[in-house]
């Protein structure tokens, strides 16, 4: 039997990464890791709620952007507030595509990783 535990992000600026997640989706620090050496730094962020982590990960010698190739992964937030959570996201210009037909919206992140959000059901 397995259990969902957390999803890997590799992040350029860890900072600026870490800011956009608190302010879009309201995730927070819950631990890190950091190597020895100043090489790696991994990042949790939970949402308070559930035991879901997401896992950014920070790599030292790392200068370019990640290729995401066709970009067809995502994570998915529902939100209890859809309305709020959309005019938030707009204000913050990160809504990177939006189906209307299916009332869900997609953001993008300061990596281009696509992060899906719904309404509650």
């Amino acid at each position: 039997m397995f259990q969902f535990t957390h999803y890997n992000y590799n992040v350029l600026d860890l900072e600026k990464s870490m800011k956009f997640y608190e302010e879009a989706l309201g995730l927070k620090e819950v631990r890190r890791k950091e190597a020895e050496d100043g090489s790696f730094i991994l990042v949790y962020l939970g949402d308070g709620k559930t035991g879901f982590e997401l896992e950014l990960t920070w790599l030292r010698d790392w200068n370019r952007p990640y290729n995401l190739g066709d970009n067809e992964i995502h994570l998915a937030f529902v939100t209890e507030d859809f309305e709020a959570a959309h005019a938030k996201h707009k204000e913050m210009g990160c809504i990177c595509f939006e189906n209307e037909a299916m009332g869900i919206y997609f953001i993008n992140d300061p990596d281009g990783y696509w992060l899906e959000i719904l309404p509650m059901k």
